[in-house]
């Protein structure tokens, strides 16, 4: 079988990595080509160009790379017509993958779309791209399903295969070990500052505010910021160096799942993260730092009552969100309140805790790429999500 998988943003490259390995496992001759990352090539997947490097947000991050993205779909359009798989899988990226889910589908390839655009959130009238488009949506969160179904699209629901890769990740039980305090009056609390230079420049030095801000009242909380390489975190030491906030912080890259479970709870970067903190059940707070029209529409165009996956599943602010833009003074204010009284109070720690737990044993299911991997094996629509599911 040969595949063409195109993925944008880390997190999918890592997803699409997964898929790979897995799809593997039951074709060995199969053929994976297409933009990635280095954790899709470490796979075998032979990369037309390294896009996860080009992984930006917002209108004017992208603008000045519109030239570069149009180079990269012509190229993707001579490879499918010289070298046409036998279907191409899109992992999130929407505003580059509807280009190429166009060219597909106009080469007569089947196009499927794995961790699917939330139109749902924004811009649904979009969902004529996906008609026109895509052949089979594969679905990772349950109300999403639902969303598609009810718009007649040809969908399947495998579950998020960010709890697969929670379930075979194998911790560093000596990290562990250094991580977690012997001291049990100790709190650990994670700073998680994003998988993008971008999130970085934005959050970090807010979150470094409200740290040393809970750290006048808990001297005893010990910080640990988990770092998603180590090039983060030399960024992250020395935007504190130059900000001059006094707060002790032990920094970490590459191990951020280990972080993750020493914790007692984290302050974090909006993102999939907070679906390891749902399967780790570690309580956590969101924050997503924008510009005013961001939070303008976040707050009066999206048509979702949450920013973050963890709560969107349980519709319900099981990890408060901070939509920050502007004068940060407010949102610090209120972060602080909330780390200081999880900190002060072991109940209400316990109670959150309990919350995610009791979501995570409904819904952190691994097997997603499993059933991902039989539904383009036998490349064809399961109508009944009950047959995927079995």
């Amino acid at each position: 079988m040969r595949l063409f998988i195109s993925a944008g943003e880390p997190s999918g490259d890592e997803h699409a990595a997964h898929l790979i390995t897995e799809m593997k496992r039951h074709d060995s001759s199969l053929i994976c080509e297409g933009f990635g990352g280095l954790e899709m090539q470490g796979q075998g997947c032979e990369l037309l160009y390294n896009l996860t490097q080009n992984a930006v947000m917002g209108i004017s991050q992208v603008i000045p790379l519109l030239a570069h993205f149009r180079r990269l779909v012509k190229q993707a359009e001579a490879h499918l017509t010289n070298n046409p798989p036998d279907a191409v899988v899109l992992v999130d990226f929407p505003g580059f993958n509807w280009w190429i889910a166009r060219a597909a589908h106009r080469r007569g390839i089947p196009v499927y779309y794995y961790l699917p655009p939330q139109l749902w959130a924004w811009a649904p009238w979009r969902i004529r791209r996906v008609r026109k488009w895509v052949d089979h949506v594969i679905c990772t969160l349950p109300f999403e399903y639902a969303w598609y179904t009810d718009r007649g699209i040809k969908c399947t629901w495998v579950g998020h295969p960010f709890f697969d890769e929670v379930a075979d990740y194998k911790l560093d039980q000596g990290k562990l070990q250094k991580l977690t305090p012997v001291n049990n009056d100790q709190l650990v609390f994670a700073l998680l500052p994003g998988s993008r230079t971008q999130e970085i420049e934005n959050n970090w030095p807010i979150m470094l505010q409200v740290a040393a801000k809970v750290q006048q009242a808990n001297p005893l909380i010990r910080w640990i910021a988990g770092c998603s390489r180590p090039e983060q975190q030399r960024r992250c030491e020395e935007l504190q160096r130059d900000s001059g906030v006094q707060v002790e912080i032990e920094y970490e890259s590459s191990q951020t799942s280990e972080v993750i479970e020493a914790a007692d709870a984290c302050l974090m970067v909006s993102g999939s993260v907070s679906l390891e903190l749902l399967a780790r059940r570690t309580p956590g707070i969101v924050l997503y730092r924008t510009k005013f029209y961001g939070r303008f529409a976040a707050k009066h165009l999206i048509s979702c009552r949450f920013i973050t996956l963890t709560n969107l599943i349980a519709d319900d602010e099981i990890m408060p969100e901070i939509i920050s833009c502007r004068d940060p003074a407010n949102d610090i204010a209120q972060m602080e309140q909330l780390l200081t009284e999880w900190a002060s109070n072991p109940d209400a720690l316990a109670a959150r805790r309990e919350q995610l737990n009791t979501l995570a044993n409904e819904v952190a299911i691994p097997g997603a790429t499993a059933r991902t991997v039989q539904l383009l094996l036998k490349h064809n629509v399961v109508a009944n999500i009950d047959e995927i599911a079995a």
